[in-house]
């Protein structure tokens, strides 16, 4: 016990940086689930798939899109997506499944989706690179 008491006290900032980090990773996840509603996991997103056939957004630029995307992904570059909008909008019952490349990037289309009146709008947790991680088929058709 007193090795351990030893130790934190020569290591104190090695302890509060962890602590730093560990406070961070948890207000990411409230502030995700707070404002962006549900991030579906893979296995998750293959059920919506699977059971209630969405639309699937893909908003990475068009050279990562030709490289590999999920199956019928419909795709629409985050930094263009307004332009893409009145082409997703024909089906705004039908849930939409967003996907870029870490899963960082879909919350500003989640956000535009949902105000535009899109009742089921999920962003993919951990985008693309959670999905082959996963190792669920991509195509580059």
């Amino acid at each position: 016990m007193a090795q351990s008491l030893e130790f934190f006290q020569a290591h104190v900032w090695l302890f509060v940086a962890l602590g730093v980090v560990l406070a961070a990773l948890v207000a990411n996840e409230v502030h995700g689930n707070l404002t962006g509603g549900k991030r579906l996991s893979a296995a998750e997103a293959v059920r919506l798939i699977n059971d209630r056939d969405p639309l699937i957004v893909d908003i990475r630029p068009l050279s990562d899109y030709k490289r590999g995307h999920l199956l019928n992904a419909f795709h629409a570059p985050a930094s263009k997506f307004d332009d893409y909008l009145g082409q997703i909008a024909k089906d705004k019952a039908r849930p939409v499944l967003v996907y870029c490349a870490l899963g960082a990037n879909s919350g500003t289309v989640v956000d535009k989706l949902r105000k535009n009146g899109f009742a089921e709008v999920y962003p993919l947790r951990g985008g693309i690179n959670a999905w082959s991680m996963a190792n669920l088929p991509l195509t580059t058709k």
